[in-house]
């Protein structure tokens, strides 16, 4: 199936991490002229060369996501090289484990700024351009958190969450201009970031890192954690022509893990 997505500028953010990297080779190899930013240099090169495994070219930013000073510079450069962006990944990382009350609001505002509205602000930088070429797709990976809440991630799950009422939102408002907005959830997929809060857990439990990981495993119905590549390849799916008509949607990558319907 040709996505038709092939020269269009595509920004994936936390591009350097296991998910970010996923979706930036997938997107890359159907063609996208691809830039991927994460606040570690080494992980872009990492991405940069599991991009060129599949025939690709990525250009890569150095960029904290909590600086918000620097959206415009950094979009700029992406227009200078790639031009507009016409597909926006908005992925960034966690928060430490915490339970949610008891939490100190200096934290709380840390959080906030890098995890949303850093994504709001991205978003908002780029959008002129999509409106402008009457077509453009926003696709924002949140967590399962956000529809059955996770224990010890209190921030993540609260400061996610505004994240589905923003798309939501944004998807009506744009919809008519071609633009998509989707949010999509990962269930448990074989990361890095996966792998430390099985070890977190573990540590708190006094358990090993297999027994916690043999027992999240036992919940999924699928039987087993998910692959990178199989999200990277679902974002690939919704930023294409393809998925024009899917707009507003909340799309689960889990193995059926999330309980709730």
């Amino acid at each position: 199936m040709d996505l038709g997505i092939k020269n269009r500028s595509a920004l994936v953010l936390g591009g350097g991490g296991g998910l970010g990297r996923a979706i930036a080779v997938s997107l890359a190899r159907e063609g996208a002229r691809v830039t991927v930013a994460d606040i570690s240099a080494e992980a872009l090169e990492a991405t940069k060369a599991a991009v060129a495994a599949v025939g690709g070219v990525a250009h890569s930013i150095v960029w904290d996501l909590a600086d918000l000073a620097s959206i415009d510079s950094h979009a700029s450069e992406i227009e200078r090289i790639h031009g507009p962006v016409q597909i926006l990944v908005n992925n960034t990382g966690g928060p430490p484990p915490t339970p949610v009350s008891g939490q100190d609001p200096a934290a709380w505002a840390k959080h906030f700024q890098a995890m949303v509205l850093s994504v709001i602000g991205i978003t908002d930088r780029v959008l002129p351009g999509m409106k402008a070429a009457g077509w453009g797709r926003i696709i924002t990976s949140t967590s399962s958190g956000v529809v059955a809440p996770i224990p010890n991630l209190g921030l993540s799950n609260a400061l996610r969450s505004t994240l589905l009422g923003w798309s939501k939102t944004l998807a009506r408002e744009v919809g008519r201009d071609g633009i998509t907005a989707n949010i999509i959830l990962p269930g448990r997929v074989a990361t890095d970031r996966i792998k430390f809060l099985d070890e977190q857990k573990a540590k708190r439990e006094g358990r090993s890192v297999e027994e916690v990981s043999a027992e999240s495993t036992g919940t999924i119905p699928a039987g087993r954690y998910g692959r990178p590549e199989e999200y990277g390849d679902t974002v690939a799916f919704l930023a294409s022509e393809r998925a024009s008509y899917i707009t507003g949607s909340v799309i689960r990558v889990d193995g059926g893990l999330i309980a709730s319907i």
